[in-house]
């Protein structure tokens, strides 16, 4: 088994100064960082296999690469709520919030009901939280029925005005994901997106056009009409 020192001697033993530099390059501002790739970590990761004891072990070394090999090593069968929400809760740049939500968090069933609870919140990286969340179920969860994502469009709508980077950003995400799905869900984000480009506030509307953007460039399976009309009746029912 391998234990959260090892872990981190091995990332020391494989980082670079390159590494290090380029977390700021990309914007992720962390003072605790030994400097490692991502690549690096997922063959780590696939050699450890899932510990959710070392990813707990990890992220309570407070080192930043470490926190996000534990991202990819935690096992989301034992991922609890009070983790999940007091990870968030210290989440302090987009590399570590999203990796979480993108490689753990969207594939715990839990996941749904953080969505809503994070995006309240008034820390920029955790309402961030709760789209990149949404954003990553919208590409994960194929079971997903279409009426979960059309109960969430509003709480898109809710925060699209908030100006930060990365909340805004993450909004975006969550709004192209949404339409991206299937014909019926696009449509309906499409309508929101329209709402959103002519709106008063600034960042509202480059998150509206951001995403009718992207969905001019991108196609979707068209459903069978049987399956229009029953996401309409359950969009109309919620």
């Amino acid at each position: 088994m391998t234990t959260a020192r090892e872990a981190l001697e091995w990332i020391r033993a494989n980082s670079s100064r390159r590494d290090r530099e380029n977390l700021a390059r990309f914007g992720i501002t962390v003072t605790k960082a030994i400097g490692i790739s991502m690549a690096k970590l997922k063959v780590y990761a696939k050699r450890t296999g899932r510990d959710h004891t070392l990813a707990l072990a990890l992220w309570r070394t407070g080192w930043y690469d470490a926190r996000m090999l534990a991202c990819l090593v935690d096992d989301p069968a034992l991922v609890t709520r009070a983790q999940m929400d007091a990870w968030c809760k210290v989440f302090d740049n987009w590399g570590i919030c999203d990796t979480a939500c993108f490689a753990l968090f969207d594939r715990s069933e839990l996941a749904w009901g953080r969505i809503a609870p994070w995006a309240r919140q008034r820390g920029e990286y955790q309402r961030r939280a709760g789209f990149a969340l949404l954003a990553s179920l919208a590409l994960h969860d194929k079971r997903a029925p279409n009426a979960k994502f059309v109960r969430l469009l509003p709480l898109i709508e809710a925060h699209a005005t908030d100006d930060r980077n990365f909340v805004k950003k993450g909004v975006s995400w969550a709004l192209r994901g949404i339409g991206k799905r299937n014909a019926a869900l696009r449509a309906r984000a499409t309508i929101t997106a329209r709402r959103l480009a002519t709106h008063d506030s600034a960042s509202a509307r480059w998150i509206g056009k951001d995403a009718l953007r992207e969905f001019a460039r991108s196609k979707v399976r068209t459903p069978a009409r049987s399956t229009v009309r029953a996401t309409g009746r359950r969009a109309r029912a919620n």
